[in-house]
């Protein structure tokens, strides 16, 4: 298949035309009504993903960017970046130099969107329902250094943790730790669907067919008090089978903002031709893409298969052919902008080193060319995903070291058979859950993590991972968090291909489009608004 081609033509061939007819606001999204927001996330209420919406369920970035509209938390991430900032609370902080009590006092007078009071109960009440629940798809882990919770009086929580550590407050920021109400929300089950209830900026009203979200209507919550400064009274997020035609309602008028996810050509497009009344505007952004090895398949539980692969891929190559501007190179799990950030495969194999990678599985005894598989999903991660493992069959079959054939599934049922170690090499992006260095390494390193993976190392479980967590001045924790990406760099269990940029497009009359998604991905609805723009 030359779909390395065919996808990047189709996309440029379905986009151009409309762009080019500069379509008016005037279309169904438009004038004094809701600002309407594309997106080609798939929401789906399956057996396999029964509650989209659930906090104890939901641990992925389309799911995630609905819950932060809705539900939440105690912490969040201010407009500019950096530290996490009170939300639901007017104050945490820690009350020991040991980094492991945290105590909240909640804002006077929370209310769920229904009027019920929010108090310190509801709170000790969400945290505990996602750690019981424990869903083996969902964000339990990133609470799992909590020992208890402890409600006291009305509005104080105090979070009494097994061991220190000093990113908390960045992880009751994430929707994992969003506060829901007893009266909505089954203590040990989840909830199915796509409703959601909360004390969010707004309250949501979902559009389905077929099991799938087609529509999600965010209406300003009335009751809300927080931090976040609402500039809309409503917003709608309308869902896109594909880039393209996402792109058409752009250009129409029917849609107002768009982000997850621009085709590489539509960026190309937008940033050398922007049409009349649509701008594209670039964004800091710190998604990163890899491949994961299920370390006891037999074909990669040879270190030095892994090692080889990681000296052979041209990642220029790859970002030349398939993504342009829009990645950039990443020679590590951690991006390049996250303080703690060292170049560790660059400094050990090079850039497309094959005589390298030939040494290392020379050396090892291993036959070739070496026969794999690498999966990727077809509908998860924008229609660059297909053509991008063209690309890295193509260069690695050129070697002449592998045999390599690639495999395409819906996330339906790629992330299953990844999940239980059906694959040996796989395709997964990761938008980070808050911007710091541990985010990127203790997700994919520690035990019960988000691959599911069976790779083990006893330093950074025992002695890096606690380490680095103890230190609240980060700059601490920079020598656990460089070793962690040299070992990660020499046993390869998992290979970091590039680092995404992150582009709005907007109609013109949009505002606050520069603040609408972070540098973490998160959807900042309550910043747009209506008014001149750029």
């Amino acid at each position: 298949m030359n779909r390395k081609t065919m996808v990047l033509t189709a996309a440029a061939g379905l986009l151009t035309p409309t762009l080019a007819a500069c379509g008016s606001a005037s279309g169904g999204g438009a004038g004094s009504g809701a600002i309407v927001v594309g997106t080609t996330d798939r929401f789906e209420a399956a057996e396999f993903a029964p509650a989209p919406f659930d906090p104890a369920y939901a641990y992925d970035a389309g799911a995630w960017n609905v819950l932060r509209q809705t539900v939440q938390t105690l912490m969040h991430t201010p407009r500019g970046g950096g530290q996490p900032v009170p939300e639901a609370a007017s104050d945490c902080r820690f009350t020991d130099t040991g980094n492991e009590s945290y105590r909240c006092t909640l804002r006077p007078g929370l209310k769920f969107a229904g009027g019920d009071p929010l108090t310190a109960k509801d709170v000790k009440f969400s945290i505990e329902r996602v750690l019981a629940i424990k869903d083996e798809n969902g964000p339990s882990s990133l609470l799992s250094t909590i020992d208890t919770v402890e409600a006291k009086g009305a509005d104080t929580v105090v979070f009494h943790l097994k061991t220190p550590d000093a990113t908390f407050p960045y992880k009751l920021s994430t929707p994992a730790a969003g506060i829901v109400s007893a009266k909505d929300y089954d203590p040990k089950k989840l909830r199915e669907g796509f409703s959601v209830d909360g004390s969010g900026p707004y309250t949501m009203k979902p559009e389905v067919k077929d099991n799938r979200l087609v529509r999600a209507v965010f209406t300003k919550n009335p009751n809300y008090k927080g931090d976040l400064k609402v500039q809309n009274d409503k917003v709608e997020l309308r869902t896109y089978p594909d880039s393209a035609g996402m792109g058409r309602a752009l250009t129409d008028g029917s849609v107002h903002v768009v982000s997850r996810t621009l085709a590489p050509a539509q960026i190309a497009e937008l940033s050398n031709k922007p049409p009349k009344g649509v701008r594209l505007v670039p964004l800091p952004g710190l998604e990163i893409r890899y491949l994961g090895f299920n370390t006891e398949a037999p074909v990669v539980k040879e270190k030095a298969v892994r090692q080889a692969l990681a000296a052979a891929v041209d990642r220029n190559a790859v970002i030349t052919k398939v993504y342009g501007k829009a990645a950039q190179p990443l020679y590590s799990l951690v991006p390049t902008t996250v303080p703690g950030h060292v170049n560790s495969f660059f400094t050990k194999y090079g850039e497309a080193n094959t005589a390298k990678a030939a040494g290392l599985l020379k050396e090892a005894g291993i036959k070739t060319p070496v026969k794999l598989t690498l999966n990727y999903t077809t509908d998860h991660y924008g229609d660059g995903t297909a053509a991008e493992f063209e690309a890295l069959k193509a260069q690695l079959n050129s070697t002449q070291l592998f045999d390599i054939t690639v495999q395409g599934s819906d996330w339906a049922d790629f992330r299953p058979a990844q999940k239980k170690g059906d694959h040996a090499a796989y395709g997964l992006g990761w938008f980070p859950d808050y911007p710091d260095a541990d985010n990127f390494l203790a997700p994919f390193l520690e035990q019960d993590n988000f691959l599911g993976t069976p790779y083990a190392n006893a330093a950074v479980r025992t002695k890096l991972i606690p380490e680095s967590r103890r230190a609240v001045d980060r700059s601490v924790a920079l020598p656990a968090i460089t070793e962690m990406q040299d070992i990660v760099a020499e046993d390869v269990p998992v290979l970091p291909l590039w680092q995404g940029k992150q582009y709005v497009a907007a109609r013109d009359g949009i505002t606050g489009v520069e603040w609408s998604v972070n540098a973490i991905s998160d959807l900042q609805l309550w910043e747009l608004g209506r008014g001149v723009s750029g």
